[in-house]
């Protein structure tokens, strides 16, 4: 019994040895990984402070800009602890942990698909996209000013003050309107005249009301086109331009120029019609109405 418990005390003993032997052996190798550990972590503060002053002078989104500077910053210390480990020769850790960071990746990628892309998107849309918070834009049936960009997804309020959420990978993979990056924006205004008008004198005086708008962009010019002969009216369209800023700019020429040419047409005795029918009897060449009631009545 009591040599039993002596040859325990001694393999207690000498497996202590051996570990006080191999701390010893390893203690440079562990200054050493510590030393690489704190170098990495002011490293990754560094990085985190110089990559948050670049990415804000090309993106307004703090919130997606904070998300970069951290994730690289984090990805820098895991880097410093993938060196430590390797110098302490601890070769199959690193070869464990990167298998298993690997697996949950993956697993996570399938599980929140839509997810990570709309993450992604948010990025890309806040470094590379042109829009921006306050941009007015159309997608879909959806017009409105960004009011958001988000980790997920942008929020939209729309003209009518209600704030509409879409994810982010439809603005990036789909098609949209940006109606503020070219800062101008054409007016395209349709109108039917009498067929009893002199078309020249129309295009005239249309012409002069529109120019009379004072605000109108004088470098674009301003296009008369007649269109097509409708049912009750020669049909045309006016087009002149505006600066673009908000949708009360479109809204304001278009209502002024509304105001200007029905004023000019008065003034003018030029007649914007509103749909007349005629009635013929008759199979060729057709009968008027007046003619069948005398015929009628004879």
């Amino acid at each position: 019994m009591i040599e039993a418990i002596h040859n325990a005390f001694e393999k207690i003993a000498g497996k202590l040895n051996d570990w006080l032997t191999r701390s010893i052996e390893m203690l440079p190798n562990f200054v050493m990984a510590v030393i690489l550990i704190t170098i990495f972590i002011l490293l990754a503060k560094f990085v985190d402070r110089i990559l948050r002053n670049t990415l804000n002078r090309f993106s307004k989104n703090e919130a997606v800009n904070s998300l970069v500077a951290s994730l690289v910053s984090t990805m820098t210390v895991l880097l410093g602890i993938f060196i430590a480990l390797d110098v302490l020769n601890l070769d199959k850790t690193v070869t464990s942990l990167l298998a298993g960071i690997g697996i949950v990746g993956l697993a996570l990628g399938f599980a929140f698909k839509d997810a990570a892309s709309n993450f992604i998107s948010g990025i890309y849309m806040a470094i590379k996209s042109p829009i921006n918070t306050g941009d007015l834009i159309s997608y879909e049936d959806i017009y409105g000013r960004v009011k958001e960009i988000g980790l997920r997804a942008t929020t939209v309020t729309s003209l009518q003050g209600q704030d509409i959420i879409i994810p982010n990978r439809l603005l990036v993979e789909n098609i949209y309107t940006h109606y503020t990056t070219n800062r101008t924006r054409r007016i395209d205004l349709a109108i039917g005249v009498s067929y009893g008008d002199d078309l020249e004198k129309t295009e005239k005086v249309t012409l002069e009301a529109v120019k009379g708008i004072d605000y109108i962009l004088k470098t674009k010019p301003v296009d008369l086109y007649f269109t097509e002969f409708g049912d009750s009216s020669i049909n045309l369209t006016v087009r002149y331009w505006v600066n673009f800023r908000k949708e009360t700019d479109y809204l304001r020429a278009l209502s002024d120029g509304i105001k200007n040419i029905k004023k000019a047409y008065a003034q003018n005795d030029i007649t914007i019609t509103f749909p007349i029918r005629t009635l013929d009897f008759g199979i060729k060449g057709g009968t008027t109405l007046s003619e069948m009631l005398k015929e009628s009545e004879a």
